[in-house]
Parts: structure tokens; C-alpha cells; sequence
């Protein structure tokens, strides 16, 4: 089936040839059936007249009778001349024939043919009569004697028009299936270059930016190849200044995170000694001891953060899984965390396999992501192992807040490394503890998605494989950064 650009081009030249066929066929049948059939006609003027001006007025008297052609033998005369039938019309309504067809054959004519001969001029009709095409003329013997019919056997000039049809009518369908040949393939020599530039820009697609497209010639498809070259070269141009940026700035960081350990450290100690003499300290002086051991505690976080975020970007991050009760886990999380959540985990209780230090991670940053931005309000927890897409069992946590919520825009960013929502950034937190979650559940083969609950603040679901294999079939594994995947069409009953 033809579709596509290439099935146009190729249909545009068959329908051209087809047409043009047909045109061509019509005008040829046309004008050979017309001299065909205007040279036996011709022909049967001119024996019509010489019979009728020549033989008949010769060898009858002015007022013939039938019994006259008789005695003359004019029917046999007339025979020698090529006519294959004669009839003469005395108007009595009893004419005189050559044999029984040309009877029939003249009382098949039209009365504008006697017409036309009873007139005084030489007329003409086209029959077929038994299934035997002629062609019959009269003329009437000057000056009122009676009329004389012709019959001409037309079956060798209709024979050679209807074979000249089937003629026209085969060549015009092999002109047509050599055109849907022919037409396939100008159609694929035209868009060979755009089938070449569709695989190129699908490569480049699949990461290989080294994909380039061969300037075969000087014409629109040349200069086209020669701009898509010059795209392809500045995107690989461009890609290459942005990877190359972001391992500066990831080594950058690392540096720094690095860099910071040691000195922070001294200042954690420092702090610690700090915070067990502040009450010895005066009111004013208590309140800035207390708020730099809380600053300090905020930088080794952020420290922290960003040195497992560097790691994660060095495909340094293993698993190791380990065999524990899910319900005495979460409960710990939570107390942990935010013990003022609210627990639910229908089912029953349930021994998993996972990586209980990320799987902690994970939901200890959903859980402060929810007690920072909720304001107050209730925060839920729901787990439960489900059965997965797959059929094999599926972690399934489910943290929930009370809060304001994001606009639905903010959705696909929240999973970004140091992405707030919030534009004012009064509230605490560097913005890298929802991207270190969705890395570590990516690394334990799950995966992390958000969605706005109707009645007011949000939803993050958290779905962990914990009874099977998990990705690649070893309990170490490396990846490489992925962009997070952010549903964000779903939405929830309110609880």
C-alpha cells in the first residue's frame, strides 16, 4: 500500500501516465475509426453513384418496373461492383431485393434515410442486422424513378476498430503498471535523501551526534544536506560545552563537598562543645550560640546531601539488601521523622527484601518534605506490598500531606536538584532532598511519582520491587543519571 510523501509521488505519476493514456487512446481510436470508416463510406458514395448515374440509367427506361431488372440482370451488375445487397424501393411496399438480408436490412433503415433519398440525394445508415455490422446507401434514380439501396459488409473495418480498442486498451494498462513501477522508484531516488536524513536525525536522536549526511551534489537536496551537517555539528558542539559544564560543575561540587568535610567537622565538634555550655551563657549570647549550632547543623546536611548527590553522579552508589519485617520498619521511619503522622498498612504483616538504608532514606526526605510544607496539617503514611505490573510484588508507600500543594506546572520539578516551589525560600531545606529520594528509589528498581490530591496537598507513592531480583539480576548495581518521571495526571480520593 502506497503512503507517505513517496506513495503521492509515485500515485501523481501513474494517475499522469494514466491519463495521458487515456487521452492519447481516445484521440487515436477516434481519429482511426473515423478515417476507417470515412474511407468505406467514401467508397459506398462512389459505387452508389456510378450504380444509380451510371449502370441503372443506362440499362432501365425512365419509368423502370421490376420487371425491367429482371430482363437487365442490374442486381448481378451492381454484384460486380462490391455490393453486397441491393434493394430498389418502388414505393409500392413491395420492394425488390437481391436476397432475403438485404430486406430485412432495408426495412431495419430510419425513415430519415428514405427521406433523404426519396429528396434526390445520396444518404447513408450504419446497421447491424443478425449480428452483422453494414452499412447501407441509397439514392434515387433521377428524375422519379424508384430508390435504389446498397449494402456494404462492414465487418472487416468494425473488426479492425474493435481490435485497434483492445490494442489501445492493453498498452494503456501496461503503460500503466510500467508507470507504478517506474513511479516507485523516481519516488525513492527523490526522497532517498530525505530517508537519509531521517535516519541520521534518528541516530542523533539515540545519542550519536556524530551523524552526518553525505553532500552528493549541488542542488536543493546538496545545500539541504550541507545545513543539516551544519545543525548536526552545532548541536554536537553545544552538547559537548554542556556535558563538559556539568562534569565541571559536578566535580565542582564534589571538590567543594569534599573540601568542606574537614573543616566542617571541626566546626560540628566545636558546636557540640558549644551546645553544652550554653546555658552557662547570658541571654543575648545564648540566643547566637543556639542559632549557629543550628546553622552548622543545617551546613552538615547540606554537605551530606551534596556529597551522596556526587556520588550518585559517579555511578559510586551500590545496594546491598537485607531481609526485614516492612512493618516494624516503616513504624520506626515514621516515629522518627514525623510521629505525629498517622500509619495505615491493611494487609498483612510482611517480611521484605530491600535495601533497607535507601528504602529509610527515601521515605525519611518524603516524610520531612511533608512535615516542612504541610503547615501543620495531618500527614499519612499507607503501605502495603502489591502485586506489580509484572506480577511480582511491589512495596507501595504512599505519604500524603494536608498542605497547599504546588501548581500543577511545578509537577515535572519537583524531582530537579535544588528546584523549591516555593519562590520566597522561607522555608528550610537546599532543595536536593526530593532528588536524593527519586535517585535512591531509582537505584533500588522502583520508582517515585507525585500528584495533587483533590481535597488540598499532595501525594508521593513510592513502588519498590522487595521480593524478587532486583535491576540486572545482582544486588550491586551501578547506573547512570536518569531525568525523574513525574506523573502528574493521576489524582486521588481524599482520604
Amino acid at each position: 500500500m502506497l503512503r507517505g510523501v513517496r506513495g503521492r509521488i509515485a500515485v501523481t505519476i501513474i494517475g499522469l501516465v494514466a491519463l495521458t493514456s487515456l487521452v492519447l487512446g481516445l484521440a487515436s481510436y477516434l481519429y482511426v475509426s473515423t478515417s476507417l470508416r470515412g474511407q468505406q463510406l467514401q467508397s459506398a458514395r462512389d459505387v452508389t453513384n456510378f450504380n444509380v448515374a451510371v449502370l441503372a440509367a443506362e440499362r432501365l427506361p425512365a419509368r423502370p418496373t421490376k420487371a425491367d431488372l429482371i430482363r437487365t440482370r442490374l442486381i448481378d451488375a451492381f454484384a460486380l461492383r462490391g455490393v453486397n445487397g441491393a434493394v430498389v424501393d418502388f414505393g409500392d411496399g413491395d420492394p425488390f431485393n437481391s436476397d432475403l438480408d438485404a430486406l430485412n436490412a432495408f426495412r431495419s433503415t430510419s425513415p430519415e434515410l428514405r427521406a433523404i433519398v426519396d429528396g434526390g440525394s445520396i444518404g447513408y445508415q450504419r446497421l447491424v442486422v443478425d449480428g452483422k455490422p453494414l452499412l447501407v446507401t441509397g439514392a434515387r434514380l433521377p428524375p422519379s424513378g424508384p430508390g435504389f439501396y446498397f449494402l456494404f459488409d462492414s465487418t472487416e473495418v468494425e473488426g479492425a476498430i474493435d481490435r485497434l480498442a483492445q490494442a489501445l486498451a492493453v498498452g494503456g494498462l501496461i503503460l500503466v503498471v510500467l508507470a507504478a513501477l517506474a513511479g516507485r522508484a523516481v519516488a525513492r531516488r527523490l526522497l532517498e535523501p530525505v530517508a537519509r536524513a531521517g535516519a541520521a536525525a534518528q541516530r542523533i536522536a539515540g545519542g550519536d551526534l556524530s551523524a552526518r549526511l553525505a553532500v552528493a551534489s549541488g542542488d536543493e537536496f546538496g545545500r539541504w544536506a550541507a545545513s543539516f551537517n551544519e545543525m548536526a555539528a552545532s548541536l554536537q558542539d553545544k552538547v559537548a560545552e554542556l556535558q563538559a559544564a556539568g562534569a565541571r560543575e559536578r566535580r565542582f561540587v564534589a571538590d567543594v563537598s569534599h573540601e568542606l568535610r574537614t573543616p566542617l567537622t571541626a566546626l560540628i565538634n566545636e558546636a557540640s562543645l558549644l551546645r553544652g555550655h550554653l546555658d552557662a551563657l547570658p541571654a543575648p549570647g545564648r540566643r547566637v550560640g543556639e542559632l549557629l549550632v543550628l546553622d552548622i547543623g543545617r551546613l552538615r546536611a547540606l554537605v551530606d546531601d551534596l556529597m551522596e548527590i556526587s556520588r550518585f553522579d559517579a555511578a559510586a552508589e551500590g545496594l546491598q539488601p537485607t531481609e526485614f519485617d516492612m512493618e516494624v520498619f516503616i513504624r520506626a521511619v515514621v516515629a522518627a521523622r514525623a510521629p505525629e503522622a498517622l500509619v495505615s498498612m491493611p494487609g498483612d504483616p510482611s517480611t521484605i527484601v530491600a535495601d533497607r538504608r535507601r528504602l529509610e532514606r527515601v521515605l525519611a526526605n518524603l516524610l520531612d518534605n511533608a512535615r516542612v510544607h504541610g503547615e501543620g496539617r495531618r500527614i499519612e503514611v499507607v503501605a502495603g506490598v502489591e502485586a506489580g505490573a509484572d506480577g511480582h510484588e511491589e512495596l507501595v508507600a504512599a505519604v500524603l500531606d494536608g498542605g497547599p500543594g504546588v501548581p500543577p506546572a511545578e509537577l515535572p520539578l519537583l524531582f530537579e536538584r535544588f528546584h523549591k516551589a516555593d519562590p520566597s525560600r522561607h522555608r528550610g531545606g537546599s532543595g536536593l532532598g526530593l532528588a536524593i529520594a527519586w535517585e535512591n528509589a531509582r537505584l533500588l528498581g522502583g520508582t517515585l511519582t507525585t500528584m495533587l490530591r483533590p481535597a488540598g496537598g499532595m501525594r508521593f507513592e513510592l513502588r519498590v520491587p522487595v521480593t524478587r531480583s532486583l535491576p540486572l539480576g545482582d544486588w550491586t548495581v551501578t547506573v547512570e543519571g536518569q531525568p525523574p518521571e513525574v506523573s502528574d495526571a493521576r489524582t486521588e480520593s481524599s482520604p
